[in-house]
């Protein structure tokens, strides 16, 4: 609703009203109004929260953000995680080369690595490759085309799946429900000849409504030997066959071309950051999604909803990948450079989630239960260490077969259920189970002889879960609860865990699923429209983590021991202008704190070769990639289609290893990652109605920082994090 439709249906209130007080007054007698004040507000872009119950599913005792990226100033262009992010309390990201083709992200002391320790989701379905086995998200989907981001700590596995982090949900925007055509475009030019062009089209006509897009970005980036492509289309129709029945079809499709500059040592990087060793490394991934949402309405307060998606894509590198310190030069024994080493996947998964939820009436209290059932299958097909050619683009020929050739399949069938007790109007109690069985298959070539005399293996493993999960809600008022939730996680073996990193590297044979829990409470809400706010404390038991230790002079894969994270996660946002009086025709001036403290530490070491010797055990040692603090501030203020945001972004020194090496190796692949602060400020401007304008300094002061050490592909080494870099975008809606 725009400022003029406001204003018109405030009037006619205003005289409606009128006409009644008039009516019910005597005539001879005057009266007097007071003055009818009508101020613009812009919509709040603070942190929002699910209700109890939304579609089939409940939120009721779940620690949960949602960001509505309509509503704020962030560098999207380049889906800039540490500013989309910024408000949700203990996000730790990992930046590696500023294109934001994959977003890396974790909370709670977990790793970032491509967010794998979330279930990643796109409007409620899988997007990563192998959910069990390989779950790396290699797509992100362009944040423009966003509607809102939605965060789903670890309480979510009972629903969504059982991993430590919980979920990651992208939702796209819809078409408009009151025209048949709507067009959107932004265009945004920014720095080392960054363009990003994206381009919306939607709209609704009777029973049918249709949302699409296509995008485009490209830029050399910050660093040197470090250019990427990407293009993503996406198209979503939606049919309403009755007032019950609507189903909703859509299609994705993204492909990135990316040269990868590779790691620097830490001496290299104190020289320069930007340098780059490396200019025959490149990356691709295509990535193919189909996906069928239906829903049923069998009354107000029973609802069904299916979805049932596919997936095929690719995950394609070409480079010469030796350790950093090794340098790429010309060959004269072969009269060239050394041909490089070509690693292709191939996924094919897919899957169906029904879920039904029902509402009833039982001592005067509206109670909800949610029950749903999962399959899923995927396959990958691994082929690494193929002879590339000695080219410097982007080539995936072999001039010699790969070595190694492995395929992995999963099979996974779940049933899930919660049910929502109300116990008087204010508390609200929501225990519940998943059960889960899952069937992996493994078979190929290694190449190794510690496999077979011929190196081919073929296992299977068969495994079944239950985990269970209580929630609790206190509502203080309307608009402030309190919440506690307990949900048991796991974490399958994945597909990496499974493979030889070397031709020594010896698998435990009696390897075992990671498992635990997580517990957080806490007490969130808003006070008027002034103050929003969660403050939670959590803990999260980390159980049969895997890792490789030494046995016999042999690298052994095996459950290296168990570590806990504990700590404050709390979100405040103020508006300043909101509690001081005659301020309101000010704007608003919005502050912020997104606060984390985390002590992540081993507390079990299970080495049977160290286990007496105090000396060498980790336990008490610090959880690799896990920062103690993790702080973000920010200010935005916003007067009527005007905003501009400041944000101060700061991490504590982390350990890239589980031995906590403060001192760097040669190859720059362990050692303490340093704290760092980051300053970024971003700006928009809405006028005419139609047109926008968003630009904004990444970066503001230039720090140098790293915040990932790489033992492989695109490294080896420490990845440099962007230097400043500036983007001016403009846009229109009509």
């Amino acid at each position: 609703m725009n400022l003029r439709t406001s204003y018109i249906l405030l009037s006619i209130c205003y005289f409606i009203i009128s006409l009644d007080l008039f009516a019910q007054t005597d005539t001879s007698k005057s009266i007097s109004l007071k003055d009818v004040e009508i101020i613009y507000r812009p919509e709040l872009n603070q942190i929002e929260r699910k209700k109890e119950i939304e579609g089939t599913i409940i939120y009721s005792g779940k620690k949960n953000e949602i960001i509505k990226l309509g509503n704020i100033d962030a560098d999207l262009s380049v889906n800039n995680s540490r500013q989309v992010f910024g408000k949700v309390p203990g996000v730790s990201v990992w930046e590696n080369d500023g294109s934001g083709i994959q977003t890396g992200i974790s909370t709670r002391g977990l790793s970032p690595n491509r967010s794998w320790e979330f279930n990643v989701r796109q409007n409620g379905y899988d997007i990563s490759g192998d959910v069990f086995g390989y779950p790396e998200a290699y797509y992100t989907p362009p944040l423009e085309a966003i509607d809102r981001v939605e965060i789903i700590r670890g309480a979510g596995a009972l629903q969504y799946g059982p991993q430590f982090g919980g979920m990651l949900n992208y939702v796209f925007k819809k078409g408009n429900s009151n025209k048949p055509v709507t067009y959107e475009t932004q265009q945004t030019v920014g720095s080392f000849g960054l363009f990003n062009s994206y381009n919306a089209i939607g709209g609704t006509y009777k029973k049918f409504s249709y949302y699409a897009f296509f995008h485009h970005r490209n830029a050399d980036s910050w660093r040197r030997n470090n250019h990427y492509t990407i293009n993503t289309g996406y198209a979503s129709f939606t049919y309403s066959f009755t007032s019950k029945l609507t189903a909703n079809l859509q299609l994705t499709s993204m492909d990135f071309v990316s040269q990868q500059p590779g790691g620097l040592t830490d001496s290299l990087f104190k020289v320069d950051p930007k340098q780059s060793l490396r200019n025959r490394n490149w990356m691709s991934a295509p990535w193919k999604i189909a996906a069928l949402d239906v829903d049923y309405q069998f009354s107000e307060n029973t609802k069904l909803n299916l979805k049932a998606f596919g997936l095929y894509a690719q995950r394609n590198s070409v480079g010469y990948v030796a350790s950093i310190t090794t340098k790429d030069t010309f060959n004269n024994a072969i009269k060239s450079y050394n041909p490089r080493q070509v690693d292709r996947d191939t996924y094919l998964s897919g899957g169906a989630e029904l879920r039904f939820i029902h509402q009833y009436q039982f001592l005067n209290q509206k109670n909800a239960i949610s029950v749903g059932i999962r399959y899923y299958n995927g396959s990958t097909d691994r082929m690494q260490l193929g002879k590339g050619t000695a080219d410097a683009n982007f080539d995936l020929n072999l001039t010699q077969d790969y070595t190694r050739k492995l395929n992995y399949t999963t099979n996974n069938m779940s049933l899930f259920a919660e049910h929502l007790f109300k116990l008087g109007k204010r508390l609200s109690i929501t225990p519940g189970v998943r059960a889960e069985s899952i069937i992996n298959v493994n078979n190929g070539n290694i190449n190794t002889s510690l496999v077979n005399n011929t190196g081919e293996f073929n296992n299977q493993s068969k495994r079944k879960f239950l985990l269970l999960g209580v929630g609790a809600q206190y509502e203080i008022s309307k608009t402030i609860n309190m919440y506690a939730n307990y949900t048991q996680n796991y974490r399958p073996v994945l597909f990496s865990d499974l493979t030889p990193s070397s031709t020594t590297e010896v698998i435990d044979k009696n390897l075992k699923d990671a498992s635990g829990y997580n517990v957080d409470a806490g007490i969130r809400g808003t006070v008027k429209q002034f103050l929003n706010f969660d403050i939670g404390a959590f803990y999260l038991h980390y159980d049969n983590r895997i890792g490789t230790i030494t046995d016999n002079g042999l690298p052994f894969k095996t459950n290296i021991g168990t570590s806990v994270s504990k700590g404050v996660e709390s979100y405040v946002e103020l508006d300043l202008f909101g509690i001081i009086e005659g301020t309101k025709k000010l704007g608003r001036l919005n502050a912020y704190a997104s606060v984390a403290f985390i002590d992540a530490q081993y507390t079990q070491w299970n080495n049977p070769l160290i286990v007496n010797d105090p000396l060498k055990t980790r336990v008490g040692k610090k959880v690799e990639n896990a920062p103690e603090s993790i702080q973000r501030y920010g200010v935005t203020y916003i007067y009527k289609t005007f905003s501009i945001t400041y944000q101060i972004n700061s991490v504590s020194a982390v350990f890239s290893d589980a031995d906590n090496t403060e001192k760097a190796n040669s190859t720059a692949t362990n050692g303490l990652i340093p704290a760092y602060t980051i300053m970024d400020a971003s700006l928009s401007y809405s006028f005419a109605k139609k047109y926008n304008v968003k630009a904004g300094v990444n970066n503001l002061a230039n720090v140098s920082y790293f915040t990932r050490r790489s033992g492989g592909y695109p490294g080896p080494g420490l990845m440099p994090g962007n230097g400043r870099t500036l983007f001016l975008g403009l846009g229109c809606k009509f």
